[in-house]
């Protein structure tokens, strides 16, 4: 599958990005893939190559672009070493809400504009700090998002946090699939409760579960890394994408 560097107006400058797009004649339909807290790095754009083999022109923007040319995150020490989980926690700790909210509309308004693309609406997905992102953008773009899911995604439902994603449930026009995992302590059976409730009340077409598995059970280079969970999320989304893109 084809795959290059693009450059993504956002509203605080240039976003970095991959993009991959299916082998053949398009347009297909697009998806805009969001990165675990490590951010963009090889084991994404592999993902993104999978993604693009399944038929879909596949998105993954560096959601970090403000901190400048930032040094990639390895994950087998990102949280072990002191230094690096410092870096980590605080670049995602200045990525916040209305960053993010703006940002998702800029990604998916280039994601449409691709001459690859086809289609008005376009599909989300995303991991841990990602799966949280995929959600908040499915509530702040509402028809531009036909299909949004979430894996490992983390502070989805918080009953006492005013920027939790479950609350904007009754601007989500899309059709949502959720995956938690199991003795995740950012995505407890009481949020997914929340976020389930939260769904239903606003009509909206959805799946909350659980896989058998641990936080970051679908990014290969995570130590959790789960194949038979992966291969799930793959067919789950394959699934999807195939039923509402």
């Amino acid at each position: 599958m084809p795959q290059q560097d693009v450059e993504i107006p956002v509203p605080d400058g240039v976003s970095h990005g991959s993009l991959h797009v299916p082998d053949g004649d398009g347009p297909w339909p697009g998806v805009l893939m969001f990165p675990d807290a490590g951010g963009l790095r090889d084991t994404f754009r592999e993902m993104g190559d999978r993604l693009a083999g399944l038929g879909y022109v596949a998105l993954v923007p560096d959601v970090y672009y403000r901190e400048g040319d930032w040094a990639p995150f390895d994950m087998a020490t990102a949280f072990s070493d002191e230094k690096e989980r410092a870096r980590l926690f605080g670049v995602m700790g200045r990525l916040g809400n209305e960053q993010i909210k703006a940002d998702v509309a800029a990604y998916a308004d280039y994601l449409l504009t691709r001459p690859e693309v086809s289609g008005a609406a376009i599909g989300t997905t995303g991991y841990c700090m990602g799966g949280r992102i995929s959600m908040i953008a499915a509530g702040e773009i509402g028809d531009k998002i036909g299909a949004a899911a979430s894996f490992h995604g983390g502070r989805l439902a918080v009953a006492d946090d005013p920027n939790s994603p479950h609350l904007a449930a009754d601007r989500i026009e899309a059709t949502v699939y959720v995956a938690g995992a199991i003795e995740d302590a950012s995505f407890t059976a009481e949020q997914a409760e929340l976020l389930d409730s939260a769904l239903s009340a606003a009509g909206v077409d959805h799946t909350v579960e659980f896989y058998p598995a641990h936080h970051g059970f679908a990014v290969p280079d995570n130590g959790t890394y789960d194949q038979q969970a992966s291969d799930r999320h793959w067919s789950a989304l394959r699934d999807l994408y195939g039923a509402h893109l």
